[in-house]
C-alpha cells in the first residue's frame, strides 16, 4: 500500500422507480422488501471490509452514493448508512459526501435530513430543461420537478449542486439544447455534467432504433452541441476540467477525480467496481446473489485483477487523459507507449509539450478512440 494515495468510497444503490429507455446500469425497480434486504446486506459488506482493514488507516476523502437512484431508498436509511460508514472508517473533516437524486424522489424533509446528516453535495439527473425531451427517453417527471428540487436543496443547506444533462436526444435541435443550457444556468448550479446520448446494447432505446421507431443520434450534431455547451458554460464562469464536466472554481467532483488521477476507491453494492492497492475488482451484478453471498459471510466479488506496473501506468495514462489538463508526459513511459502517444499526436488527437500530454479538441470528441489506441 502507498500511504500517500487518497481513497474514496462508492456505494451503488441499485433501485429506481422505473428504468429510463437509455439506461444500461444494473438496477431493479424499487420495492420496499428488496430495499430493506439490500440495506441489511450492505451493512454486512461494510462489516466484512472493516475486518480486513483495507484502508490501512487512510481517511476517506470522498463518499459517493450513486445508482440507480439512491434517493429511492428512504432518507433515514441513507442517513443510517452514512453514520455507519463514518463509524467504520476514518473520514476527512473536509470529505465530499455526494448523493445522486432524481428530482421527483426527494422532499424538503428528505433533503433537510440528508444535509443535517453530513451530505454536502447533491447531483440531480435533470437530463433536459424541456419537457418534450422526456417521453422519447422514458424519463419520468418534469422540468418543474428539477426547478423545485434545486430550490428545496438549496433551502435545506446544500451549496454544492450538480445537474446532469444529456444532449443529442431524439428530436432535439441545437437551438433546443442551447435553450436547455440557458434555462439550467438560471438555477445557478455549482457543477454541470453534459453527456452525449449513447445507445447501449439491450436498452429500450436501442430496440426502438432497431425497429425504426426512433432515429439514432447524429454524431455531427452532437459535436456541435458539445461546442455550444463549452462556449455557454465557460462564458458563465464554469471551468471545463474533464471531457463531460464543468465546475465553478473549487467545486470539481473530488470523487471522480480519484478515478482520473490514479487514486484508490472501494465500491460497495451489486455491480460496484473498486481499485485498491493496484488491484481492480468488481462485485457481482445480481442483487439476489449479492445478498446470498453476504449472508454466508463472503464478499460478493465476482472478478479480481492484480495490475502489473506496466498496466498501472497504462491505466493512469488512459484515465488521466480525460482531464483537460492532461497528464505528465512521464506517465507515457516505455517505448511502446511513447510510440502510441507519438502516433496519436501525429493524428491530431493528442498534443504534448515538455511537461504534459493532453487531448486536443479533436481528441476530446474521440476520447474512446484514443483510449482504445492506448490500450
Amino acid at each position: 500500500m502507498t500511504p500517500s494515495r487518497d481513497i474514496g468510497l462508492y456505494i451503488h444503490i441499485p433501485f429506481c422507480r422505473q428504468r429510463c429507455h437509455f439506461c444500461a446500469f444494473y438496477l431493479e425497480i424499487g420495492r420496499a422488501e428488496r430495499m430493506g434486504a439490500f440495506h441489511s446486506a450492505l451493512t454486512q459488506e461494510i462489516d466484512l471490509y472493516r475486518q480486513q482493514d483495507l484502508f490501512g488507516g487512510r481517511p476517506l476523502q470522498s463518499i459517493y452514493f450513486g445508482g440507480g437512484t439512491p434517493t429511492a431508498l428512504p432518507a433515514n436509511q441513507l442517513v443510517a448508512l452514512l453514520e455507519l460508514i463514518r463509524a467504520t472508517w476514518a473520514t476527512s473533516a473536509t470529505a465530499e459526501v455526494t448523493v445522486e437524486a432524481h428530482p421527483s424522489t426527494v422532499t424538503g424533509e428528505d433533503l433537510a435530513a440528508l444535509a443535517e446528516a453530513g451530505f454536502n453535495r447533491i447531483s440531480f439527473g435533470a437530463e433536459s430543461m424541456d419537457d418534450n425531451d422526456f417521453a422519447p427517453i422514458g424519463r419520468p417527471g418534469t422540468v418543474q420537478d428539477t426547478e423545485t428540487a434545486v430550490a428545496t436543496a438549496r433551502a435545506a443547506g446544500f451549496t454544492n449542486i450538480n445537474l446532469d444533462l444529456m444532449y443529442g436526444l431524439p428530436g432535439q435541435s441545437r437551438e433546443a439544447w442551447t435553450q436547455t443550457l440557458q434555462s439550467l444556468l438560471t438555477l445557478d448550479p455549482s457543477h454541470v455534467s453534459c453527456y452525449a446520448l449513447t445507445i447501449e446494447e439491450g436498452t429500450r432505446l436501442a430496440q426502438d432504433i432497431a425497429r425504426n421507431l426512433m432515429v439514432k443520434p447524429d454524431d455531427s450534431l452532437q459535436i456541435d452541441m458539445e461546442s455550444a455547451a463549452e462556449t455557454l458554460l465557460t462564458d458563465a464562469g464554469f471551468i471545463r476540467y474533464e471531457i463531460s464536466n464543468y465546475a465553478k472554481p473549487g467545486t470539481a467532483c473530488r470523487h471522480n477525480l480519484l478515478y482520473w488521477t490514479d487514486h484508490d476507491y472501494l465500491g460497495l453494492g451489486p455491480s460496484a467496481q473498486s481499485y485498491v492497492d493496484s488491484v481492480r475488482f468488481g462485485n457481482i451484478a445480481d442483487l439476489t446473489a449479492y445478498m446470498d453471498m453476504l449472508d454466508t459471510q463472503r464478499l460478493p466479488v465476482a472478478e479480481r485483477t492484480i495490475l502489473s506496473a506496466t498496466e498501472r501506468q497504462r491505466d493512469a495514462l488512459v484515465f488521466g487523459l480525460r482531464l483537460l489538463r492532461g497528464v505528465p508526459l512521464a506517465t507515457a513511459d516505455g517505448a511502446e507507449q511513447l510510440h502510441r502517444v507519438t502516433d496519436l499526436v501525429a493524428k491530431g488527437l493528442l498534443e504534448s509539450d515538455s511537461d504534459r500530454v493532453r487531448l486536443t479538441p479533436l481528441g476530446q470528441r474521440f476520447a474512446d478512440t484514443v483510449a482504445g489506441e492506448l490500450f
